[in-house]
């Protein structure tokens, strides 16, 4: 795809019991992330539209409620995060390209919001999901053995939860069909039931380092890009390997290598347009912030920059 890059920084940390991700846009940009993507060679010349932050205000607040914290807050935030995505993706001429969006996350809610947002900005237009991730986000309140929202979001964008959360992020905003899961390792029972009862496409963390699992993944977008005019690529940190010291909110180990994760983008990316990409689910406090900074430029270029630069 052509057009410039926006970028949105989302910075919270309401859907669960930790505080930190709400930092990391702020923290991103103060290790020179832009200064990072023009480096890269697949990102030289491609225009970079910073839109600031979305204010959230607390961006962390602790909550007992053991089926949905921070529901509220949750709740009056996506939309506006939806309308801000949709305004900056939107062209100024309507026969220039759109452009790419780069969430700066921030938790996992915030894709749910940036699906939103897409989707405004094209009503007409059917999209798909490869969402990244050790953990499945695929629970809803009623299935919940935390209140976490945080672990959720892919099911609100599929249709499923309490209302109220899945009409604050207008979902479903993709179908099953269209949704694939990446490095799904650690699961609860429940959701692991949901998803396998579901169409949504599995790849784990082992089979995506293997000959078959690379060629299974590009079986799967060539199907998906039959049907869909663009994907968006949400990309929780957590899914690569934690015994390399990545900077994240809940590292687990056995995960993707960064270089297996960026193949698999390029693998999605050559056969469908991405029309986004967001790193979410990092505190920069938790391991090496500079070269979590350097691997979010990386995966940013996979998703969205020139091919074979």
């Amino acid at each position: 795809m052509s057009g410039a890059i926006a970028i949105v920084g989302i910075p919270t940390a309401l859907g669960g019991h930790r505080s930190g991700m709400e930092l990391t846009p702020g923290g991103l940009r103060a290790l020179r992330l832009l200064d990072r993507l023009r480096s890269r060679p697949g990102l030289a010349g491609i225009g970079l539209r910073d839109a600031g932050d979305l204010p959230i205000e607390p961006g962390f607040r602790p909550d007992s409620d053991p089926r949905v914290k921070n529901r509220g807050a949750i709740c009056e935030f996506l939309p506006r995060e939806r309308d801000l995505v949709a305004a900056v993706v939107t062209p100024a001429v309507a026969s220039d390209p759109a452009p790419r969006l780069l969430v700066l996350g921030g938790d996992c809610i915030a894709h749910a919001g940036a699906l939103a947002g897409l989707r405004a900005a094209r009503p007409e237009g059917r999209l798909a999901i490869a969402w990244f991730d050790a953990h499945g986000d695929f629970n809803t309140p009623e299935r919940t053995p935390s209140g976490n929202v945080w672990g959720m979001p892919f099911a609100m964008i599929c249709g499923r939860g309490d209302e109220d959360l899945v009409t604050a992020a207008d979902g479903p905003t993709v179908g099953d069909e269209d949704a694939a899961l990446f490095g799904g390792q650690v699961l609860d029972e429940a959701e692991s039931r949901a998803l396998a009862a579901s169409s949504i496409a599995h790849f784990g963390a082992g089979m995506l380092a293997t000959e078959a699992g690379r060629a299974a993944v590009d079986a799967w977008a060539r199907v998906v890009a039959t049907r869909v005019d663009g994907i968006y690529i949400a990309f929780d940190m957590d899914c690569l390997d934690g015994a390399d010291g990545w900077a994240v909110t809940m590292p687990e180990p056995a995960g993707l290598s960064l270089d297996t994760a960026a193949a698999t983008i390029r693998t999605l990316a050559a056969e469908i347009p991405v029309v986004g990409f967001g790193p979410t689910g990092i505190t920069l406090a938790n391991g090496d912030a500079a070269r979590t900074a350097d691997a979010v430029a990386l995966l940013t270029e996979a998703a969205l920059g020139r091919p074979g630069a």
